[in-house]
């Protein structure tokens, strides 16, 4: 019989184990009519309940709480670490920013001569915000642009889920049967468009390339550093593009589009007005770049030299005129869409056609730097204009501790008795060896006042010209050759520094911006290569005036780039006037004379540098003209000649000859 008030009875009453469990009164009373049922039947049941361990419980209160603690710092997080990321890209699913395209300014030499213009280009872009959120539908996309524009599905696959970005230029310069059918096609691929753009056309681009530079599509890089611009971009990657960037790009235009909770759009507002970029003018005469480069690729050939450079400046105003650096290679190649299979060419030839050798190009000068130590000489009273030095081919040196060893320092010949003007005009070593180093009872000026007057010349620092990628050269001294080499200086390091051997390295710029000091009187000027920067209505089809001045119709003038002197009178007029005579007398009997022949007097020295490999020589020389007014310096160097042949000397005369018979 069942009791007659269970709960009653059994209420606050508890049963305890021996394992300290509680049994509640229910369970007391389920049992008993269990053990009731089992005598009626005989059956046996047995209960499969198990009480819960004291530490499962706890585990699982610590897992619940741990999975509280884990929401709310989510939530927190969420809601108040990152809540700007999620509200941007909240309301970026509702509002975008279109960017509208402009035009990028162009480039003129100095007599409006155009360089480079622009071109209409389209590319393939897919955003992968609007792209289709199921594998399979996304997948057919792809495989569908895959096929007409002939690329590896895997490839392009990857391309998109890889990327950083939302948007991604899928191809870049579409070929225009691809256009045709991508255009017919478009609207099947969801999430995907056709972006207007321009590429860059340089006319002449081998000869124009290092100066100039190309441009290329922006890389991931300079996506993260650079602001306002999108994937689609094009950017200055070398050369003047790089350099002025800022001024070439223009200002895109922005229209803002809205979209509902589907991805429709629901209105279109524009922002700004896309702002066309500036232009250029330089300072660059553009024929006499084509002729330097045609002289020396010819005297290449004719010397079986591969590598040269040129730097034309004027003096006045320490704009380039011309900057050659051969070999060259063709810029449009990398603006307009280069194959991996042409970047590699170029980047495994061991000519290093990429390399600005006007700018970066290091080398010792040889008997190049001998007005330069002339005019140290003369400015520290070391020697007297007019005193000649008795020369016999060579000097002999002993050796400081042991009077038995002797060095000797050789001159290419006798030459007698030479004073200061003769020893620049026939390049005599002696002399320079006893202006720079000393002789016997004559003090010469030692390595530090050396190093110090071609410092002021502007050599072993950057010259600041406005182009990206200059070295700096080197003017090695004691502490120097300690550090790189862990060796001391001697006197014989100090004769090759005279001479322009040795250890020192030097930029064909560099060489002449220093010489420009001695054609101009006395002032090292800043190099420039651009000259004004103006603003067109229409850049490709309104020069400036033929006369450079950048004042034609629709031309409005936002810059002038001003000389700038970075220093001057460090060494005395009188004393620049005598180290022009001598480089006069270099043509009139000296070692230039084959100039004498041009049609206005110059002044001109040359150079032949030692390279390390037996036989083979840098040959240089640098000119002004006309000689009573400069209006140009320029220096030649080319690489690798072998001994006794001349070869920047007859590109100087044929240059010349053509520049001042125009």
């Amino acid at each position: 019989m069942f009791l007659s008030d269970p709960k009653k009875e059994l209420k606050n009453k508890k049963v305890r184990q021996s394992f300290k469990e509680e049994i509640e009164p229910h369970e007391v009373f389920l049992d008993s009519l269990a053990q009731k049922k089992e005598e009626e039947t005989g059956l046996s049941e047995k209960r499969l309940e198990v009480p819960l361990s004291g530490k499962i419980i706890k585990g699982f209160y610590i897992f619940f709480l741990i999975i509280i603690f884990i929401f709310f710092f989510k939530t927190f997080q969420f809601q108040i670490v990152e809540s700007d990321r999620f509200s941007s890209q909240a309301l970026e699913n509702k509002t975008r920013i279109i960017k509208i395209q402009t035009e990028r300014g162009v480039i003129y030499d100095k007599f409006g001569n155009l360089l480079v213009k622009n071109l209409p280009s389209f590319d393939l872009v897919c955003d992968k915000r609007d792209l289709p959120r199921s594998t399979e539908a996304r997948l057919k996309i792809l495989s569908k642009l895959a096929e007409i524009i002939k690329k590896d599905l895997s490839q392009l696959e990857r391309e998109v889920t890889e990327s950083e970005f939302n948007e991604v230029l899928i191809y870049q310069n579409i070929p225009h049967q691809i256009l045709i059918l991508l255009e017919t096609k478009i609207t099947e691929f969801t999430g995907c468009k056709i972006e207007e753009n321009t590429v860059r056309d340089y006319i002449s681009a081998q000869t124009f390339s290092h100066l100039i530079g190309y441009t290329g599509k922006i890389s991931k890089e300079e996506l993260k550093l650079f602001k306002d611009y999108s994937i689609t971009d094009y950017v200055g990657k070398s050369g003047i593009e790089k350099s002025y960037e800022q001024f070439l790009r223009g200002n895109p235009g922005k229209i803002q589009i809205a979209k509902d909770a589907l991805g429709k759009i629901k209105s279109k507002e524009l922002i700004s007005d896309p702002e066309p970029g500036k232009s250029l003018i330089l300072y660059l005469d553009s024929n006499l770049q084509k002729k330097i480069e045609a002289e020396i690729n010819f005297t290449l050939q004719r010397v079986g030299a591969k590598k040269g450079a040129a730097v034309a400046i004027d003096p006045k105003t320490g704009g380039i005129l011309a900057l050659v650096s051969l070999p060259s290679f063709d810029s449009n190649l990398f603006a307009q869409g280069i194959s991996q299979k042409a970047l590699q060419k170029i980047l495994n030839d061991s000519l290093e056609p990429l390399f600005n050798r006007a700018i970066s190009g290091e080398y010792p000068t040889g008997s190049t730097i001998k007005p330069l130590i002339a005019s140290a000489a003369l400015q520290e009273n070391i020697i007297d204009p007019e005193k000649s030095i008795y020369t016999e081919g060579k000097i002999e040196v002993p050796h400081k501790y042991n009077p038995e060893i002797i060095y000797t320092f050789l001159d290419w010949k006798n030459h007698g008795w030479v004073d200061l003007r003769e020893a620049i005009a026939v390049s005599c070593n002696v002399c320079f060896y006893t202006y720079g180093g000393g002789y016997k009872e004559f003090n010469g000026l030692g390595v530090n006042r050396i190093k110090n007057y071609l410092s002021l010349f502007g050599w072993g620092e950057k010259t600041g010209i406005d182009l990206p990628q200059e070295k700096e050269g080197l003017i090695p001294d004691p502490a120097w050759k300690t550090e790189a080499l862990g060796e001391n200086w001697f006197i014989g390091n100090t004769y090759h520094l005279s001479i322009g051997q040795g250890y020192l390295r030097i930029t064909p710029l560099q060489v002449a911006t220093a010489f420009s000091v001695i054609a101009n009187d006395g002032k090292l000027l800043e190099p420039k290569v651009v000259q004004k920067i103006i603003d067109t209505s229409t850049p490709n089809t309104n020069p400036p005036s033929a006369d450079g001045t950048g004042q034609a119709s629709s031309v409005q003038v936002v810059e002038v780039i001003e000389p700038e002197i970075i220093r001057e009178n460090f060494i005395d007029p009188e004393n620049l006037k005598i180290i022009r005579e001598g480089m006069r007398e270099a043509v009139t009997y000296g070692s230039s004379v084959i100039l004498n022949t041009l049609p206005v007097k110059v002044a001109s020295k040359t150079g032949t540098a030692e390279t390390g490999r037996e036989g083979y020589f840098h040959n240089w020389v640098t000119v002004f003209a006309p000689y009573d007014d400069p209006q140009i310096v320029l220096t030649i160097v080319i690489e690798n000649v072998r001994e006794a042949q001349v070869a920047a000397l007859p590109v100087a005369k044929q240059v010349l000859e053509w520049y001042f018979t125009q």
